[in-house]
């Protein structure tokens, strides 16, 4: 299940219960951060998955399963966003183990959030894509950044801090201009969170000023421009545009009260 970014109130309730309700916790502990687990039950088994290997975890679990306790596995923002987990259930299912995936807040919509802005705009941006830079784990050629930067769309790129260099390199190589809008969010929703913002042009200066190693979000398109420049001159949403007729708002007094039945296509 999802913990969130950091901040343990990011935690969905659905994924709050299940810490509460557990026999056994393995955690994320280079991640996670542990006053998640200040919901567990007294007693409650925990273990560090930092140091262990995915057949340690899965014995643990498999074992626990088998004596009938409840096991929560606990990874960092949500678990389908590069959080390996097929490769931890399909075991356990082989072994005719029921399991349960809870999602959880993702680090890219903390980063936006701390940033007080949006990553889509009308006319600007209605596609956002995440990713990474190659590394140990490669990525597809096709999914390169360059060329996924070509798109236009808002990036959201994890775990790449560290390479900041090359994801700007990739930006440009993709079209983006130099002044294109970029920002870097380092442990989003943690009490020790920071950010930077800026541009292409000198995103990466400032991300070495700050110190940002890892654990950091990097934000980059023009959704991101009405936040550092203000919102005038920029397109707003057609549905609370006032003249905007949809199935649950008449324009002009004459059809208050009833439904048009047209919405946005």
């Amino acid at each position: 299940m999802g913990a969130g970014p950091g901040d343990p109130k990011l935690i969905t309730v659905a994924g709050r219960e299940a810490v509460e309700a557990a026999d056994v916790i393995l955690y994320a502990g280079s991640l996670v951060n542990p006053a998640v687990l200040a919901w567990a039950r007294p007693g409650t088994e925990i273990h560090d998955t930092a140091p262990l290997d995915l057949d340690q975890t899965t014995r643990i679990c498999l074992e626990a399963a088998r004596a009938g306790r409840r096991v929560v596995r606990l990874h960092t923002g949500d678990p389908s966003l590069y959080g390996a987990i097929q490769e931890q259930i399909a075991p356990l299912e082989a072994a005719g183990v029921r399991c349960r995936v809870i999602p959880g807040v993702s680090s890219a919509f903390a980063s936006a959030a701390a940033l007080g802005t949006q990553l889509t705009l009308p006319g600007v941006s209605q596609t956002v894509v995440f990713t990474r830079l190659a590394g140990r784990t490669p990525v597809p050629d096709e999914e390169s950044l360059d060329r996924l930067a070509a798109t236009g769309a808002t990036l959201c790129v994890f775990l790449s801090v560290g390479r900041i260099d090359e994801v700007v390199e990739a930006c440009l190589r993709g079209g983006r201009p130099p002044e294109t809008p970029a920002a870097v969010v380092h442990r989003a929703s943690w009490p020790d969170g920071s950010w930077v913002t800026g541009t292409l042009s000198d995103i990466a200066e400032k991300v070495r000023e700050a110190g940002f190693r890892r654990q950091a979000m990097i934000l980059v398109g023009e959704a991101l421009r009405p936040r550092l420049q203000g919102w005038d001159g920029f397109p707003r949403s057609k549905l609370y545009d006032p003249g905007f007729r949809h199935g649950f708002r008449c324009q002009g007094s004459e059809g208050r009260g009833q439904k048009t039945g047209e919405t946005d296509p």
